[in-house]
């Protein structure tokens, strides 16, 4: 990749120090002046907050510079705040936020600074980074010589959404390749290895959820926010400022000509002369500075904001498939526990039926044995001199037992309770 030769910052903000290695810019901020009270707390300043980032300009050329926290913050007109959703040490949902003069990506892991002339990339390992800076570029290098259709800045946006969406969705299929077999081997055999392996899948589903939802309700937002849009045409508003500086300059330049025109004709006094030019020159710069900042902050009422529109539109039609997806993911595990309950319930069932018919077995055979211990006991009875006259207790009370046993039967059907 060819580095660009143009600099990142005006003159008037080159830093203290400036060094080359193969292709690498080093910019270096202001250094910490004041001396922290805790040695051991790395104090983020001017000098310590540098980050490696990835610069591309509108050429498709792209290099890799150390920039701190101050210098972007200058560079691009952003608060402190909005610089902190970039910052890898804060977890931050995703974000896409418009400003004067630069969008602010937040994305998964696509988070970059968008201008009307370049992209600065958080510099990552990621697969998502290193494919972002590469399409980006090729794109830029390709329509080099072409009409482009989008301005630089919503081709940029829409690189980003299109990787995020896409590596959304490749996560999703990931996870349904692995979820469906899981949750089939699981309603065929219940057993503490599957649902430990269910429990684990249905967690990051959950959180997958949870960052498309995030992705899907701020495009969402933006759509249905027209001054959000219009603060995204970030090219159009740099060529209306730029005119507006123009017609400024001109506009200056007819008033003196006027004046000199006015002092050949009508002498009069120098110093009344050089006080009304004064007056009549802030006049009317109040009255054009004033016409131009009303009409840069109503731009969202008169701009077409139709393209971006369309552009948003798109991949909100294509992360809300991606949410449908995981939405009918959650119902198939949600129907697969239902399913495993009612099975569980079942053999829960079954186990009291199998129960119940063995506390009855239970007492029948406790009455039995109540009534061979109580002619087992030891005393002298006119039962005993007779042997058989034993042998029928012990066949009534069997059959007695008999007919107990089955008048539980008979109960529990009645009752519904056992299927005989």
């Amino acid at each position: 990749m060819e580095d660009s030769r143009g600099p990142l910052l005006p003159t008037s903000h080159q830093e203290s120090g400036h060094s080359q290695n193969n292709g690498r810019v080093i910019v270096e901020g202001w250094g910490n002046r004041g001396g922290s009270l805790f040695p051991g707390l790395r104090k983020r300043g001017h000098g310590h907050g540098s980050r490696s980032w990835i610069k591309i300009d509108q050429d498709g050329a792209s290099k890799i510079v150390e920039l701190d926290k101050a210098t972007i913050m200058r560079h691009c007109s952003l608060p402190s705040r909005d610089l902190r959703l970039l910052d890898p040490l804060f977890i931050y949902p995703s974000a896409i936020l418009g400003r004067e003069k630069a969008i602010v990506v937040n994305l998964e892991q696509i988070r970059c600074i968008i201008t009307a002339e370049e992209v600065i990339l958080m510099n990552s390992l990621d697969n998502s980074v290193l494919q972002y800076e590469a399409e980006f570029c090729r794109r830029l290098q390709n329509n080099k010589d072409q009409a482009e259709d989008l301005p630089f800045e919503f081709g940029a946006l829409e690189l980003a959404l299109e990787l995020t969406c896409s590596s959304l969705d490749a996560q999703v299929k990931e996870l349904e390749m692995e979820i469906y077999p899981v949750l089939d081997e699981l309603a065929s055999s219940i057993s503490t290895l599957n649902l430990e392996r269910v429990r684990r899948l249905k967690g990051q589903l959950l959180a997958l959820t949870q960052r498309v939802q995030k992705v899907h309700d701020e495009i969402e937002q933006l759509m249905d926010d027209d001054g959000d849009m219009a603060e995204m045409y970030l090219t159009e508003k740099k060529l209306r400022s730029e005119a507006y500086e123009a017609g400024d300059l001109d506009s200056e330049n007819d008033i003196s000509e006027h004046t000199k025109g006015s002092s050949k004709s009508a002498p009069c006094s120098p110093i009344r002369s050089v006080s009304g030019v004064q007056k009549l020159q802030r006049a009317f710069s109040s009255v054009v500075n004033s016409s131009r900042h009303g009409s840069l902050s109503t731009m969202s009422n008169g701009d077409n904001i139709v393209e971006l529109e369309m552009l948003l539109e798109a991949y909100f039609v294509a992360i809300d498939n991606t949410l449908s997806k995981l939405s009918s993911h959650k119902e198939y595990i949600d129907d697969t526990e239902d399913l495993i309950n009612i099975k569980l319930g079942n053999i829960q069932n079954q186990l009291i039926q199998f129960e119940l018919l063995l506390t009855a077995a239970t007492f029948v055979a406790t009455v039995f044995a109540v009534v061979t211990g109580v002619f087992g006991m030891n005393f002298e009875d006119s039962v005993f001199d007779n042997p058989s006259t034993f042998h029928w207790v012990v066949i009534v009370t069997g059959l007695g037992c008999c007919f107990m046993f089955l008048s539980f039967l008979f109960y529990f059907k009645h009752k519904k309770v056992f299927p005989v």
